[in-house]
């Protein structure tokens, strides 16, 4: 997270619950969590075959993808081998702490240097990731701890993405720095960059245009990018952040993929997770990729965006649902 000063970090941990909350309220509504009905279907039975390819069959359902899937019913099968897991409660708990264990690795707050001054984070992602908007919300976490931000409006390619990036930097109090469209993004990101320097910014948050990661063309393009604002800083950008739309699946894997290997991605931002009945896709990420895991989004308003928490992810994917009362009473033991 944003944090320099203990004060400021006690405050943003007062604030987690309510996150905490949404989280579990918002995530895989419905009946889409893993574990559904899993209990009523088999009411007083010891865990067997049958109950294990249920729960494998979900899994890659929810877009947990083959080698995670693999990897949490090899360590249930074990358990259930040694007789450590008799009844479908147990069950549900060992497989809380199978993902869990797969994803604390990648809990990793994203942190500002204050050697770095500004500290430049690069924003990539393919278009309607929701970039733009995490970068607003971003600003704002910066602000409200004290930070001073410059926006620098990166996406040339659309008009509406320099005015929407503008009204965030109005919101968030932000100093705002852009070109006409059409403009070169390089020069866009460097001049923003000479600024902030220039006015002591702490943090730049830099916009791109989104592009699908099968342009070979534009992802060049990104590459360019970076290597301009390290004519400046050559340290920059100290965070790549990439911005995954949730709903994508197993396409967002691929996207990571792809991103991570031309312009090195640092962190990830997984947006819309309360649109989407596979949350199991943070799961395969994590488990092929290791990248850690900034931030989640689980609605359009600013308090649906906080830092990933394992155990709390974990506890909204397996147990379902909670409304945002009961959620907002247990948040602060999830």
């Amino acid at each position: 997270m944003f944090r320099r000063a203990p004060e400021q970090a006690a405050a943003s941990t007062d604030e987690r619950p309510g996150f905490v909350a949404r989280l579990r309220h918002r995530l895989n509504r419905g009946n889409s969590w893993l574990t559904c009905d899993l209990t009523e279907l088999f009411k007083g039975r010891q865990i067997d075959a049958a109950i294990l390819e249920e729960l494998e069959t979900r899994l890659i359902t929810a877009d947990v993808g083959l080698e995670a899937t693999e990897r949490i019913l090899t360590a249930l099968r074990t358990r259930v081998a040694r007789q450590e897991l008799t009844d479908v409660g147990a069950l549900i708990g060992a497989l809380r702490g199978c993902i869990v264990e797969i994803l604390a690795p990648c809990a990793q707050p994203l942190r500002v240097d204050a050697a770095h001054r500004p500290f430049v984070i690069l924003v990539v992602g393919v278009n309607g990731s929701g970039k733009t908007t995490t970068i607003g919300k971003l600003a704002r976490r910066c602000a409200d701890e004290g930070l001073s931000v410059l926006l620098a409006a990166g996406d040339t390619f659309r008009a509406a993405a320099i005015e929407q990036l503008e009204v965030w930097a109005k919101r968030s109090g932000a100093a705002f720095a852009a070109q006409l469209p059409g403009a070169d993004p390089g020069a866009v990101v460097f001049d923003a960059l000479q600024a902030a320097r220039a006015r002591g910014i702490d943090v730049m948050l830099a916009d791109t245009a989104g592009r699908l990661h099968s342009q070979s063309h534009l992802m060049e393009e990104l590459k360019k990018i970076r290597r301009v604002i390290q004519r400046v800083d050559p340290t920059a950008p100290h965070e790549v952040l990439l911005v995954l739309d949730a709903n994508q699946g197993q396409n967002a894997l691929a996207q990571a993929q792809q991103f991570q290997q031309a312009v090195g991605v640092t962190g990830l931002v997984l947006t819309k997770l309360d649109g989407t009945a596979r949350g199991g896709i943070v799961i395969a990420i994590a488990q092929q990729l290791r990248i850690p895991i900034r931030f989640i989004g689980v609605g359009e308003a600013p308090e649906d965006f906080g830092e990933f928490d394992a155990a709390a992810f974990a506890a909204a994917l397996v147990e379902g649902p909670q409304p945002l009362s009961a959620a907002a009473g247990q948040a602060g033991t999830a």
